[in-house]
């Protein structure tokens, strides 16, 4: 990376947009298509709250919309706080790893009724130094952040006595590393749009179930990060998180004994739907003014016990 002079050098990844005004399907973290490097502010310039200043990249004319940048944004849960994001009016950023083509006909979809709204950004978020770069496409192409949804994540048994390093950092990479990176490359932006960011938990890390201890741990890291970081924010910038319950299951794991137990100890009796998680996702990043450093369960009433 270049920090020499905080400035960002011209861009090398392929980026191409095709529908009304263009779409692009950013390689921001793919080395075999030399993605591009960004420059990283001087940490030595920072005002007392430890956000440096933010490079202002942008190529377009700022948008007239809040945006928001929301990783794992293409299928599930960060799908849906997407589509709900842009009904409220935002621009958002669409991150995606491997699930491209869901990428784009969630881009296709959003910008049928709003064109000009979206980006498409692939990016593994395994690959850090990158993290910077889907912040500063992001600003570049519309001119400002004012929300990070922090949504894309790791979930995978480990039962103790079983689990390996490698499975301990997969889900510590995924679930706590990123997005503090992300956060951090955010904060400059956000302190200047008075910003929020919202972290996506799980209700197992404050109810561990007994095959999930590393991935539980993870969470609870992560929520102690959203308290850090609304302390270190303050107050320009809040930051909290969402714990879903039985919202929806893993794809790979069907355990219709296990659902049934999850759900006779949900005081609502039901699985809750992905759209409610949204809901709360846009009163957090918009309405909620005097939230911040909060874990907001989401979960029917799950008994703790």
């Amino acid at each position: 990376m270049n920090r020499q002079n905080g400035r960002a050098p011209p861009a090398s990844a392929t980026c191409s947009r095709i529908s009304a005004c263009r779409r692009a399907l950013c390689a921001c973290a793919s080395s075999e298509r030399g993605g591009r490097d960004i420059g990283l502010p001087n940490h030595d310039n920072a005002q007392d709250t430890g956000i440096p200043e933010p490079l202002v990249p942008a190529t377009d004319a700022p948008s007239h919309h809040p945006v928001a940048l929301v990783t794992g944004a293409a299928r599930r849960l960060g799908a849906a706080i997407a589509r709900r994001l842009h009904g409220a009016g935002y621009a958002i950023a669409i991150h995606c790893h491997r699930s491209t083509g869901d990428a784009q006909a969630l881009s296709d979809a959003l910008e049928s009724t709003r064109p000009c709204s979206t980006l498409v950004l692939q990016a593994d978020l395994a690959q850090f130094d990158r993290l910077p770069e889907l912040v500063a496409r992001t600003v570049g192409h519309f001119g400002r952040l004012d929300a990070l949804v922090n949504n894309a994540a790791a979930f995978f048994p480990t039962p103790l006595g079983t689990t390996t390093p490698a499975q301990w950092d997969a889900l510590f990479n995924a679930n706590v590393r990123a997005p503090y990176f992300l956060s951090q490359a955010a904060a400059p932006h956000l302190k200047a749009s008075r910003g929020a960011i919202l972290n996506l938990s799980d209700v197992y890390a404050r109810q561990p179930r007994a095959d999930l201890p590393a991935y539980a741990t993870s969470k609870g890291a992560l929520e102690a990060m959203t308290r850090a970081l609304a302390v270190s924010m303050a107050p320009d910038v809040r930051v909290n998180a969402i714990a879903p319950g039985a919202i929806l299951w893993p794809d790979e794991h069907g355990d219709d004994a296990l659902r049934q137990r999850i759900l006779a100890r949900t005081a609502l009796g039901r699985v809750g739907d992905i759209d409610e998680i949204a809901a709360t996702a846009l009163w957090l990043l918009r309405d909620a003014g005097y939230t911040t450093g909060s874990v907001i369960a989401v979960d029917g009433g799950r008994d703790p016990v």
